[in-house]
């Protein structure tokens, strides 16, 4: 039932190195579980092995992301504090959809999002909160935040917008009652981001 993958500033980011792993989707409070998605947005698979996830302590190792393997360009992954079994059901994800779980470096509302590749080198972060870090940014609890594709990597949480019914990330209710995509990104085709995904996008932006 759940969308299979498909292709379809830099504020405290100074040392972030170029890299096609994307933070794309993120929710950090839910009954559905906080999950963070990353996305190969390029054209060359990429090995994940030896890469690692923290939250805004910023320590490289923290959390392995090494069982991801190898991520197809334009396949979305998954880490998230359920387990991955529950987290597919809950959201009715293929198993194909690979999710790391039992994730216990939990989100909070003001917290950070940091990937690390297997050099320990940043190569994206988040820092979000919409109490202390970026007042009037969006709060992801029980919806998930996402972003267009010239903003992921800019570290700019305002560029965020709410999941949306009708969006072009396919965006729906969990089982549980939550509203987000993981599992897909909509990447769309060289030089075309259509009118009415713009349109469809903007519509689901919250207002600041």
């Amino acid at each position: 039932m759940k969308r299979t993958l498909a292709i379809a500033a830099a504020a405290g980011v100074a040392a972030v190195a170029t890299a096609d792993i994307r933070i794309t989707e993120w929710m950090y409070d839910g009954t559905g579980g906080e999950f963070v998605e990353f996305t190969n947005i390029g054209t060359s698979p990429i090995d994940l092995t030896g890469w690692s996830f923290d939250d805004d302590s910023r320590v490289a190792g923290t959390v392995s992301l090494s069982g991801f393997g190898v991520v197809a360009p334009g396949e979305s992954v998954i880490l998230t504090e359920f387990s991955a079994d529950a987290f597919r059901t809950n959201w009715s994800l293929a198993a194909s959809v690979k999710v790391i779980g039992n994730n216990t470096t939990n989100l909070g509302r003001n917290d950070e999002i940091n990937i690390f590749d297997a050099s320990n080198t940043l190569v994206d972060r988040l820092s979000y909160g919409d109490s202390t870090f970026a007042p009037g940014s969006i709060r992801t609890q029980g919806t998930s935040g996402n972003a267009f594709l010239a903003d992921l990597g800019t570290n700019n949480v305002y560029a965020w917008f709410f999941s949306a019914p009708g969006d072009l990330f396919g965006s729906s209710f969990s089982n549980a009652g939550t509203f987000g995509n993981p599992g897909f990104y909509y990447i769309p085709a060289p030089g075309a981001l259509a009118l009415a995904g713009l349109a469809t996008l903007a519509a689901g932006r919250r207002r600041r």
